[in-house]
């Protein structure tokens, strides 16, 4: 078992990367100071459940806690405020009190779900994450929880950190290969923005990955999980260095947005925008091998690195008019420099995304 730190002051709490963590859950939550007097409640969904369900909530009993669980549909139409409703119904059902914790057992979808189910019952209750998807190693980590708006993702949302985030590798071993190569997509991107070696080691150990090797996957998610805890533990609010962990999402988002929720998992659409972003970078003035080697170590993990003829241009350019990114008429862009160096690019002119989307749609 590994464990890192995010330092966040009154508000740190710890990661917990290993083997077998699902059973011991029961006691790394009491450890953590949550009381066995509340309820608990455990959000999951349709996929997870039957996999990992029975595990976490038997470990929670034998703990001594009283739980109850929800389960919703997988995939992300349940970040809705719909499925919100019915969530916070459930917790009204449990009983949950001020002392009580909300469990988010699933992927991003989940955790972003269960969080803001959190942070906004009774103006905030505790948290924890146990992420069941390699692509929970980012969003489980930094407290960003949010739910959708039809015209706009995260729109609706809420700093919450949790008490901590256990992140058993056991459950990584029954995920789709399409889901594996989704999920690689964030960790391809910590080392885009912050290390060279580790994406570089990223693209060389990406058979090793894709075959869910678990050594290779916990030294993976080690290292994404630490490059985000440190930028996470400098500017908790996006307010600063934070919000290049946005690489490739500006994009990313307004394809999910436009596409229904539905046609791209969350990182084959980042997987898009990071391309997107390079060849910006590029037209900024980086070396052209920029894009060519953010391409190459993208479709190294299957990830799609061209936007689908079908979808169109001007729908997505509006989609980004309501990213939380477009500020005071300019567009905000996470812009590559090099592999492992990004700037925050406040100047982005519409055109030139426009033109990106369309050169999208020519690659191969």
């Amino acid at each position: 078992m590994r464990e890192l730190k995010v330092d966040l002051g009154e508000r740190s709490y710890p990661i917990y990367i290993g083997s077998g963590l699902l059973e011991e859950a029961g006691d790394y939550i009491q450890k953590h100071g949550i009381s066995v007097k509340s309820s608990l409640l455990v959000i999951t969904d349709e996929k997870v459940a039957p996999h990992y369900l029975d595990t976490l909530l038997t470990s929670l009993e034998t703990a001594g806690y009283a739980v109850a669980s929800a389960v919703v549909p997988s995939g992300e139409t349940s970040k809705s405020l719909k499925v919100y409703e019915e969530m916070m119904t459930s917790a009204i059902e449990a009983k949950l009190d001020r002392s009580s914790a909300i469990l988010a057992l699933g992927g991003g979808v989940v955790g972003d779900l269960a969080g803001f189910v959190a942070a906004t019952y009774m103006r905030g209750i505790k948290f924890v994450q146990i992420p069941t998807t390699i692509l929970a190693h980012d969003s489980s980590v930094g407290g960003k929880v949010a739910i959708n708006h039809p015209l706009a993702k995260n729109m609706i949302g809420a700093f919450h950190q949790p008490e901590l985030v256990l992140y058993d590798v056991n459950t990584l071993l029954t995920l789709p290969r399409r889901e594996v190569s989704a999920g690689l997509a964030e960790m391809v991107k910590h080392g885009l923005i912050r290390d060279a070696d580790f994406a570089h080691w990223c693209e060389e150990n990406a058979d090793q990955l894709l075959a869910l090797d678990k050594d290779a996957l916990a030294y993976g998610l080690l290292k994404g999980c630490a490059i985000k805890a440190e930028i996470v533990s400098q500017d908790e609010q996006e307010n600063g260095i934070r919000a290049i962990l946005n690489l490739g999402h500006t994009i990313g988002h307004a394809i999910e947005a436009i596409a229904g929720y539905g046609e791209f998992l969350h990182g084959e659409a980042i997987s898009i925008g990071m391309v997107g972003s390079a060849k910006l970078g590029v037209m900024r003035g980086a070396d052209a091998s920029l894009y060519e080697d953010t391409k190459r170590m993208l479709k190294a993990i299957g990830l799609p690195t061209s936007l689908p003829e079908h979808l169109s241009t001007e729908d997505i350019m509006s989609a980004m008019m309501h990213d939380k990114k477009f500020r005071e008429g300019h567009m905000v862009f996470i812009i590559p420099t090099a592999i492992g160096e990004v700037t925050i690019a406040k100047d982005v002119r519409a055109e030139d995304v426009r033109l990106v989307l369309e050169e999208l749609k020519k690659e191969v």
